[in-house]
C-alpha cells in the first residue's frame, strides 16, 4: 500500500452562492469506512447537481462528503476490509457520494466500474453519473425497446448525449431538443434520428409531424415546468414520461383524462439519495449493458471542457451558461 499524505488539496463551498465560493483548500484525506476504497483521483466530472449544491438549491445528504464532486477517475490507493474483489492499484471509474473535488475521494466499493482501456482520465471520469442515470432511468425505468421512439430533452447536455447513444444503441429513434442549430447539429451527429431546435421552433408541432401524430413511446425529460402539458399531449398510448429534473419549474398542470385514456406512466427519480444497495444494482446493470457499448466505441463521454481543479468555478460558470456540448471535467493529475 503506497504512503499516503495526511492532508490533501479540495475544492471547498464557502458558503451558498456563485461560481466564486468555490474555493481550494487543505482537507483531510478521506476517512473510509469497511465496504469503500479511497481513490487517487486523476479527474472529475462536473454535474448539474454540482451547481445546485453550491447555489444553495440542493441540500447534501447526511452521510455525504461536503465537498463537491459526484463522478471520478483514478486509482485505488486503500481498501477497506469488505471492499469486495478490488485491490490497491486498480484503475477505476466511480460513483461517489460527493467528494470527487479532491485530490482523493472515498467511494463504496459496488459502486466503482473498470476504467475502460483506451480513455483518458477525463473520458473516464465523466462516464459514472450520466451512464447510472440514463441507463436506470430510460432502459430500466422506461423500458425503452427496440423499434420504440423515444423523445430526449436537452439532448446537448452530459446527460442527453449519454441517453441518445444508450437509445441508439438500444434500437429506438431517437428525437431530441436543444437550445441552438449548433446543439442540433451535435445530436445529430451522436446518433439522433431528429433534432429539433426549441428556440426557433415549435417542438411539439415538429413531434406530431415527425410522428404523424400517432406519439412518442418514451419520453426523458430535465425540463418539466410547462413541458410537462406538452409532453403529455405527445405520449403514445402506454407510453411513460420519465422525468429526472425540473429546471423549467416544479409546478405544472396535469390533464389526468389523458393519463387514463392514453394509459401512460409517470415516473420520476434521483440518483444520489438512492441506498448503497440500489446504487449498487445500478452500477452491475451499467457494467452488463453499458460498457461493452463504451469499449466498443458505440457510447462515449464526449468532453467539451476540461478545467485544473483548482479553476472548479470556471467550470461552474461554463456549466451554468449551458455553452457546452457534452461533459464537463477537472483535471486532478
Amino acid at each position: 500500500m503506497p504512503d499516503l499524505p495526511k492532508d490533501m488539496k479540495g475544492i471547498q463551498i464557502l458558503e451558498p452562492g456563485g461560481p466564486d465560493v468555490l474555493v481550494p483548500k487543505v482537507c483531510e484525506l478521506p476517512i473510509i469506512k469497511n465496504t469503500e476504497v479511497l481513490i487517487k483521483v486523476h479527474a472529475a466530472g462536473v454535474n448539474r447537481p454540482d451547481c445546485l449544491q453550491r447555489a444553495g438549491l440542493y441540500v447534501a445528504p447526511k452521510d455525504a462528503s461536503a465537498l463537491p464532486g459526484l463522478e471520478v477517475s483514478g486509482e485505488i490507493v486503500a481498501t477497506g476490509t469488505n471492499a469486495g474483489d478490488w485491490n490497491v492499484g486498480d484503475k477505476v471509474a466511480a460513483l461517489t457520494h460527493g467528494g470527487g473535488y479532491a485530490e482523493y475521494c472515498a467511494a463504496e466499493f459496488s459502486h466503482c466500474l473498470p476504467w475502460p482501456v483506451g480513455l483518458s482520465a477525463e473520458e473516464a471520469a465523466t462516464l459514472p453519473e450520466t451512464t447510472f442515470t440514463v441507463y436506470h432511468n430510460l432502459m430500466d425505468r422506461g423500458e425503452l425497446q427496440r423499434g420504440e421512439v423515444v423523445l430526449i430533452h436537452g439532448g446537448s447536455s452530459g446527460i442527453g448525449s449519454t441517453a441518445i447513444q444508450i437509445a441508439k444503441a438500444a434500437g429506438a429513434t431517437v428525437i431530441v431538443t436543444a437550445g441552438s442549430q449548433e446543439k442540433c447539429d451535435y445530436c445529430l451527429r451522436l446518433g439522433a434520428d431528429f433534432a429539433i431546435d426549441y428556440n426557433t421552433s415549435d417542438f411539439v408541432q415538429e413531434v406530431r409531424d415527425i410522428q404523424s401524430d400517432s406519439g412518442v413511446d418514451v419520453i426523458l425529460d430535465m425540463v418539466a415546468g410547462a413541458y410537462v402539458k406538452k409532453n403529455i399531449g405527445l405520449l403514445a398510448l402506454d407510453g411513460r414520461y420519465i422525468m429526472i429534473a425540473f429546471l423549467g419549474g416544479i409546478r405544472a398542470e396535469i390533464n389526468f383524462g389523458q393519463f387514463l385514456a392514453k394509459r401512460l406512466v409517470l415516473k420520476g427519480s434521483t440518483l444520489r439519495p438512492q441506498s448503497v444497495s440500489q446504487k449498487a444494482v445500478i452500477a452491475s446493470q451499467v457494467l452488463s449493458h453499458v460498457w461493452p457499448l463504451v469499449v466498443d466505441g458505440q457510447v462515449t463521454s464526449n468532453v467539451y471542457a476540461s478545467f485544473p481543479l483548482t479553476d472548479a468555478s470556471e467550470a461552474h460558470r461554463l456549466m451554468e451558461s449551458s455553452g457546452h456540448l457534452g461533459k464537463i471535467v477537472l483535471k486532478v493529475i
